[in-house]
C-alpha cells in the first residue's frame, strides 16, 4: 500500500535519524499525525530552533546560544586544566557527573585514516592556538572514546603537546574499550576522571 504523500514524507525524515529504521519511522509518524496539533507545532519550533539558534563557542567548540559559552567563560572553573573531548555529547555526559570543573575542548571528531580524516579534519589546530595563548593552562587530559580511533588520537594529542612543557593525561580505563563515553554511567565517568593517567 502507497502512503499518502505527507505520511510518506515524513517517514523518510525520520529515517535520516540514526538507528531508525523503515518500521520505527513508520511507527513515529503515524504518532506524530495523532499528536495534537499544539505538540506538533512545539515539536518542529523546537527543531528549528536548534538548528538556528545554535552555533559552536570560538574557543572551545561547545554548543551554545551565546559565544563564546557558559563553561569558557564561568571564571569559577578550573583554568588550568582542559578535558579534550571527541563530541559534544561527551562533554554533556562529562558535564553531568559534577565532578570535573576544568575546562573543555571538543575535537568534533577524531583520527581516522581509513575514513580519511587526518588532523586537520578535527579541531586540533585551535586547541593548538588556545593553548599557546593562554599560559594558565597546564594539563590536558585526553577524553577520547577506549576505541582504535580514539587512541590514535590521543597518541598524536600526546606527541604534539608534550613537546610545548603541558602535562598530558588520559583518562583511566574505568571506561570499557570499544565503548562511546555517553552511554557510560556516571559512576564509570567519575572514576575515569579521577583516575586518569599521565601520557
Amino acid at each position: 500500500m502507497q502512503y499518502p504523500e505527507p505520511i510518506a514524507k515524513l517517514i523518510d525524515s525520520y529515517t535520516k535519524l540514526p538507528g531508525i529504521g523503515i518500521k520505527t519511522a513508520t511507527r513515529l509518524a503515524f504518532y506524530t499525525v495523532n499528536m495534537a496539533e499544539e505538540d506538533v507545532t512545539h515539536f518542529a519550533q523546537s527543531l528549528i530552533s536548534a538548528k538556528r539558534d545554535l552555533k559552536f563557542c570560538s574557543i572551545c567548540g561547545n554548543l551554545t546560544e551565546e559565544d563564546p559559552c557558559a563553561i569558557c567563560t564561568d571564571d569559577t572553573r578550573n583554568q588550568g586544566t582542559v578535558l579534550v573531548v571527541e563530541e559534544v555529547k561527551d562533554l554533556m555526559a562529562l558535564e553531568n557527573t559534577n565532578e570535573y570543573h576544568g575546562l573543555y575542548h571538543v575535537l568534533h571528531g577524531v583520527l581516522s585514516p581509513l575514513a580519511g580524516q587526518g588532523p586537520d579534519d578535527i579541531n586540533i589546530e585551535s586547541l593548538v592556538t588556545r593553548l599557546q595563548k593562554n599560559e594558565k593552562i597546564e594539563e590536558v587530559i585526553v577524553g577520547t572514546n577506549a576505541n582504535a580511533e580514539g587512541e590514535a588520537t590521543a597518541m598524536y594529542l600526546s606527541r604534539l603537546l608534550k613537546p610545548a612543557g603541558i602535562r598530558v593525561s588520559r583518562l583511566a580505563t574505568g571506561l570499557s574499550v570499544g565503548s562511546d563515553i555517553d552511554y557510560a554511567d556516571e559512576i564509570t565517568l567519575i572514576k575515569s576522571v579521577e583516575g586518569r593517567t599521565q601520557m
